[in-house]
């Protein structure tokens, strides 16, 4: 469940996507921050604290003092069998102060089945200390420590939150008890079989001090005026703001009015007009211009109960009131099962009937909650649930592990609610339908091996099925395919018989990675992904037979991944980050009819889906915002008339292109060819060339030529730019229909003056020259002080040379300009003075090196380019997601989505299943929101006698010897009824009949490979088995689509 963001001129889209099934359509916010971007110095200050690159994605979810409260933060965690090992693989990864292990048992052979940190040669040995090394090396920032001895209370005191798995009821109520008397969180967490427990108790008082992760609303201010109280406009862009009554808001960036900038938080009342009332403004300045009106996030305090008492008036997490039902009576099925413990020392045996029947009998037997509505216990439920509890499975351990994880980060970081306070997940939906296993209960008795766990909840047939499997796994080895990697070999898919994994990654390992994707080490970095992550998982499970591939899977490459390739397929698992490459497989998977499970995820939501041939819909992205993946904003609107952050964010990302790599390139490829200038696009080359010249006039020779020509940069852009904009657009241009020119999104820009004192302006300039020379071979420099004090002795540079680079580059980008002897000329000096000197280097934005000063111009340029247009800038974190297209994620949320991708692939390996049996899940974690829901069917078309979904083909063999084209129009009559209007192969017409009688003579007679041959210039790709067309035909109605017409060769 998840997702992604994802662009003439060289503009592309800034315009974020999410990649979620769930109905709800999530995006990306781009809210911005009042305060403007940070100096680099205070950048540098703030990576003391917390390693920004590579905790870089899970800060956009959390913020920098969440993860400092979290990497100061002390937690006990007891009990690692799978569940255990998921909780702390999380921890560690998402970067706790230090992790204390506690497990008194030794290894045994079910709990290889989830413990991945555990293997055949730790069986009897300690699982706390056999797993210690294993989690260090996961985050060598954080300290892992193993307790030996005993629970005691003087140890509790010396943590923040404790965190108890595979414990008995007894520890449980002794530890909560005392956690809760002494102000120390507490939580239990179990998973048995199919079903999974979470309980929490952060006590009487806790303040959660950002409860949402929604970012502060925040808007443009237009007007504010004088009285009691003082009405706020928000400019025409903010009017749809999402502000209610009561809401608390401060100010920043006033003109005139500053009483007002970082004032204590004011309640507001939103007027019918949109119009806020703020307070009393009486007194204060009269309002000049600009400003930003921004939410005060209000903390909220929860109050726990200590488990004692939660066991007998239980409040559980769920969405209707079916929902709560289940959960009360997946409760008292927990609370049996620890008395059936507590008596015979021993959970029931796999798929017993006597003991499940005992275990029904403890829950009738319960004392009765309080203060809920008394209901009959469903028995059939706590039967299946006692069946079944025996189990340990991975996909259960990653998705229960994921959320405990989740509610430590809350309980240490006080960001986001904690769930209220019990939560339970069944997936019992997994077992077949027909009681099979309770027919044959020999078939899930242990084994003496890995899979032990496993076979206790589905049997040894279905364990014999998943080893035989081959699946791709796509983009398999980023945090998602990680996962999944893991919870494959720990299933053991594709670790027998004809099985195997073919994990396909072009990416290669960046540190950034490493705080989400496990199987990477630092050591790893610069190395392909897939290659790594195919070691790594078969140390996992050495059984496990893994093929690396590094070539992307999409229309390039499909002679790779082609009918041979598919063919040898069982199923797909795909973690893509973007609609277009999710839809391009999805028809791969229609296409060849194989299973496609699929999830993603976005900050902590997520998502997992399930497309099964057939049986449920094919994957469709979202129409509106798959399209968005494909925005372009206007050139006229990015270049001159922004209206929106995502407008000077854009324009600055161009600005980078233009400056540092295209003119780079461009130049080189002159000196390199001696490409004549008459063929050079004359007008477009000069508007790029002439600002890369500047103000220098030659090419610069040290790094103060460089900061020259940046500062001459800084006020054709922000100062003289915008005048000579003015002159052509004046303030008041009125439109012959009387209409002001500057209206509604336009907004009129004001110049800025160069000042030393605003750090905005000085990073600006210290980033353009560090690029300037970093392209010219020049050594920069980071020296912020001697900076301000150079700029201070620089003259200004000379307004008509300025205006000069300006009006040009206007008049080329208003007007059609053609290439004349004039901008010949002018082309020609600009690059003669490259002419001579080494290369230039061209410059790869990369946004994941703080160093390099790429992120910092784009920060810099799109904030001085939203003070000239009074737009609300974004600091440099925001513009580092939205230019360097970010998704904002964490290891819990990626956990949680392949844990549900697992549970879903029991169902697609094992018998056939109804439509009923599989789930689509969407989860929330900081919002404890969990949804699973069934599919839809595939739509059935009709035409005539004739019925299909999108699973359906026609199938017609090329026969020997092969069809003509007339044959096969013949064969479509008379056996399907079709009179066929028009024959497409791809985007090639290969029959039509409004063609002419002699066309029309011309190509029936043509063998249709032969047809396909003249009409594409193609051969058919050596080893292609199917040529897939698409027919209309006479009578269909214009929604009718066909199903494609498969020609076997």
């Amino acid at each position: 469940m998840v997702l992604v963001p994802v662009c003439t001129s060289y503009s592309w889209a800034l315009a974020p996507a999410v990649t979620t099934s769930h109905p709800q359509t999530l995006s990306v916010s781009t809210a911005a921050c009042c305060s403007a971007p940070g100096s680099r110095m205070d950048i540098l200050e703030t990576s003391k604290l917390v390693d920004e690159e590579l905790y870089s994605r899970q800060l956009y979810v959390l913020g920098s003092p969440a993860m400092q409260r979290i990497q100061g933060a002390k937690v006990l965690l007891s009990g690692l069998q799978g569940l255990g090992a998921e909780v702390a693989k999380n921890l560690v990864l998402m970067g706790v102060g230090s992790l204390t292990l506690h497990d008194p048992y030794p290894t045994c052979w079910s709990d290889l089945a989830a413990q991945f940190f555990l293997s055949e040669q730790d069986l009897g040995r300690n699982r706390a200390e056999a797993s210690q090394e294993f989690l260090a090396q996961l985050n060598r920032a954080v300290q892992v420590f193993v307790h030996t001895g005993d629970i005691t209370e003087d140890l509790l005191l010396d943590f923040q939150v404790v965190v108890l798995t595979a414990s008995k009821l007894e520890e449980q109520l002794k530890v909560g008890t005392f956690c809760h008397k002494h102000g120390v969180c507490f939580l239990v967490a179990d998973a048995w079989g199919l079903v999974g427990q979470l309980f929490c108790d952060f006590g009487e008082d806790f303040t959660v001090q950002d409860p949402t992760e929604a970012e502060p609303l925040t808007a443009a201010i237009q007007h504010i005026s004088q009285g009691s109280p003082g009405i706020l406009t928000l400019r025409r862009d903010a009017s749809a703001h999402c502000f209610c009554d009561e809401d608390l808001v401060t100010f920043s960036g006033i003109e005139g009015m500053v009483e007002l900038n970082g004032c204590a938080p004011r309640p507001i009342r939103v007027r019918e007009d949109g119009s806020l009332e703020i307070g009393d403004t009486t007194t204060f300045s009269p309002y000049l211009r600009g400003g930003a009106i921004t939410e005060v996030k209000r903390p909220r305090t929860v109050r726990h109960e200590p488990l004692d008492t939660a066991l007998l008036q239980p409040r559980v997490v769920a969405q209707s009131p079916q929902e709560v039902y289940r959960a009360y009576c997946l409760h008292q099925a927990f609370r049996a099962l620890h008395k059936f413990q507590h008596l015979h020392g021993r959970l029931p045996q796999p798929w017993d009937v006597v003991d499940a029947e005992t275990v029904v009998g403890l829950a009738r037997d319960l004392e009765p909650m309080k203060g809920t509505k008394e209901e009959p216990l469903d028995e059939v439920l706590v039967r299946t649930v006692a069946l079944s509890s025996a189990g340990v499975l991975s996909p259960m351990a990653a998705m229960l592990g994921a959320v405990a994880a989740q509610e430590v980060l809350k309980a240490i970081s006080r960001k986001f609610m904690p769930l209220d306070q019990w939560l339970y997940f069944d997936a019992l939906d997994c077992l077949p339908e027909d009681g099979e296993l309770l027919h044959n209960p020999e078939d899930c008795t242990p084994r003496g091996c890995r899979y032990d766990g496993q076979i206790a909840v589905f049997g040894a047939s279905l364990q014999e099925k998943l080893s035989c499997q081959h699946y791709l796994l796509q983009v398999g080895a980023g945090a998602i395919g990680c996962e999944l990697l893991k919870g494959f070999a720990l299933m053991g898919l594709g670790a027998g018989g004809s099985g195997g994994l073919t994990v396909a990654d072009m990416d290669h390992v960046e540190r950034s990675n490493l705080s989400r994707q496990f199987l990477f080490r630092p050591q790893d970095t610069g190395r392909p992904k897939a290659e790594v992550a195919a070691v790594a998982a078969q140390v996992l499970n050495p059984d496990l037979k893994i093929t690396p591939l590094t070539y992307p899977l999409d229309p390039t490459t499909e002679h790779i991944y082609g009918d041979n390739f598919f063919s040898q397929m069982d199923g797909v698992a795909a973690a893509l980050d973007s609609f277009q490459a999710r839809r391009y497989v999805a028809e791969r998977c229609t296409h060849y009819l194989k299973p496609l499970l699929e999830a993603g995820t976005q900050g902590t939501r997520g998502s997992a889906s399930v497309f099964m041939p057939h049986v449920t819909e094919a994957y469709r992205a979202p129409a509106s915002v798959a399209a968005s993946e494909d925005a372009l904003y206007p050139v006229c609107t990015v270049r001159h008339f922004p209206s929106t952050v995502e407008h000077t964010l854009q324009w600055a990302r161009d600005e980078f292109e233009g400056l540092f790599r295209l003119s780079a390139e461009i130049i080189n490829h002159y000196q390199q060819t001696s490409t004549s200038l008459a063929d050079m696009d004359g007008p477009q080359t000069l508007t790029l060339l002439q600002p890369v010249l500047g103000v220098l006039r030659v090419r610069p020779q040290s790094w103060q030529d460089c900061v020259v020509w940046a500062l001459g940069h800084w006020q054709l852009c922000f100062h003289h730019g915008i005048k000579q904009l003015l002159r052509r657009f004046p303030p008041d241009k009125v439109l012959e229909d009387g209409t002001p020119f500057w209206l509604g999104p336009k907004q009129c820009p004001q110049p800025l003056e160069f000042d030393t004192s605003q750090d905005t302006h000085v990073l600006y300039v210290l980033a353009a020259a560090n690029l300037y020379a970093q392209m010219h071979g020049l050594p920069g420099s980071q020296d912020w002080t001697t900076l301000k004090g150079l700029l201070k002795l620089l003259p200004q540079p000379d307004p008509q040379h300025l205006a000069h680079i300006f009006t040009g580059n206007l008049q080329l980008a208003l007007a059609s300009a053609e290439t004349g002897p004039e901008q010949l000329k002018k082309l020609g000096d600009v690059l003669e003075v490259w002419s001579v000197g080494s290369p230039l280097k061209p410059l790869m934005f990369e946004k994941d090196d703080d160093s390099n000063f790429h992120v910092d111009f784009v920060t810099a340029a799109a904030s001085l380019r939203s003070q000239n247009y009074g737009i609300l800038p974004v600091n440099r974190a925001q513009c580092k997601r939205i230019v360097g297209q970010i998704i904002p994620a964490i290891a819990t949320t990626t956990a949680a989505v392949a844990g549900l991708v697992g549970l879903e692939l029991y169902k697609v390996v094992g018998k056939p299943r109804p439509l009923g049996a599989f789930r689509h899940s969407y989860l929330h974690l900081a919002g404890n929101y969990f949804s699973r829901w069934v599919p839809s069917a595939p739509a059935t078309q009709t035409f005539h006698h004739l019925k299909w979904t999108c699973w359906d083909r026609l199938k017609v063999p090329a026969g020997q010897p092969e069809r003509t084209l007339e044959s096969l129009l013949a064969h479509l009559q008379e056996q399907h009824g079709l009179s066929v209007r028009m024959l497409l192969h791809g985007p090639a017409l290969l029959y039509s009949t409004g063609w002419s009688p002699e066309k029309q003579a011309q190509y029936l007679p043509l063998r249709v490979t032969e047809l396909v041959k003249q009409v594409t210039g193609r051969v058919p790709e050596p080893g292609l088995r199917v040529l897939v067309l698409e027919l209309s035909c006479e009578g269909e109605k214009e929604d009718t689509a066909f199903p494609p017409l498969h020609y076997e060769l």
